[in-house]
């Protein structure tokens, strides 16, 4: 394996206030995203606010960039563009629902003739996404973080025991929160894009942590007359070169995302890009300082 960093000796568990306070300023954004959320006051996507769909088919291949284009300069505002290659057709997605935009496919349809005239289409569907649907989106949205939360609680019990459960799960919990506080902080749209980046960044996580864990128990086992804390800094100093290279990997296609993969991807390899980093940070500065905190002395002791 590669080691771009060896024989390291830092004092994590050390500087674990300074890293709670840090912390529990993201914790405190993030809450306060998901009140906004909750209240409709935040930048919220289509799928989350209500809107109209509209799915158009065209008779030759239609450039998404082109279209987009024609959109912006045809004075239409908060929309997102789908597209489906193999058949030719384009789904538009426009914030506000029908009656508040005033003859949305009139609109776009003028809009698209406009620019792009040699190009025929006819409109396969349109569909108006109420209030409530966004509601009920949301508060499934919720249901859905709340639940993997859990399922990593359990998880985590099983294979560990209940304070490693419980650093884990305030660890995800908190790159979660920190990724939401800062989509809110920076007035991005709040969609169903960002919820999966938010799972899958839950993902990245526990999988970091699992690691960290891991060794952590090794050598709890092993150095039974050293302290907790210097065993935890031994222990995440260790894997420090895995977690970075790993941590590296994922972001180097993440940025690659970012930058060539286009509209649809840019919000969600901008969460990934930010999870990554926060993810790697509180596998080491936020789930291991909270077992010290929550286990006491030995947390794999026996009585």
């Amino acid at each position: 394996m590669l080691e771009l960093i060896k024989n390291t000796n830092i004092d994590f568990m050390g500087k674990r206030m300074f890293a709670f306070i840090i912390s529990g300023i993201l914790s405190v954004i993030g809450v306060v995203a998901i009140v906004q959320v909750a209240n409709g006051r935040a930048n919220l996507g289509i799928d989350f606010a209500g809107g109209t769909s509209i799915q158009l088919k065209f008779e030759k291949t239609v450039d998404l960039h082109a279209v987009r284009v024609a959109l912006e300069e045809g004075g239409i505002k908060d929309f997102d563009l789908q597209d489906f290659p193999a058949v030719n057709k384009v789904l538009i997605r426009v914030k506000k629902a029908e009656s508040e935009l005033g003859h949305a496919s009139d609109a776009i349809a003028a809009a698209i003739t406009k620019k792009l005239p040699d190009n025929k289409y006819v409109v396969d569907s349109t569909t108006v996404i109420g209030p409530k649907v966004g509601g009920r989106l949301r508060a499934d949205a919720a249901m859905a973080v709340a639940l993997a939360t859990v399922g990593i609680l359990i998880y985590i019990a099983i294979r560990f025991k209940f304070n490693f459960a419980v650093g884990a799960t305030i660890a995800t919990f908190h790159d979660v929160l920190a990724v939401l506080g800062i989509f809110y902080m920076l007035g991005r749209e709040i969609n169903l894009i960002l919820i999966t980046a938010l799972l899958t960044i839950a993902g990245y996580s526990l999988t970091d942590t699992v690691v960290v864990f891991d060794r952590i128990r090794e050598n709890l086992k092993i150095r039974i007359k050293d302290p907790v804390d210097v065993v935890m800094n031994l222990s995440i100093n260790e894997v420090l070169s895995r977690t970075i290279v790993t941590s590296f990997t994922v972001l180097l296609s993440s940025l690659a995302l970012f930058f060539f993969g286009g509209e649809v991807l840019h919000d969600f390899a901008l969460a990934m890009i930010i999870g990554v980093a926060i993810g790697t940070y509180s596998s080491i500065f936020v789930a291991s300082p909270v077992v010290l905190l929550w286990g006491g002395n030995r947390p794999l002791s026996k009585k």
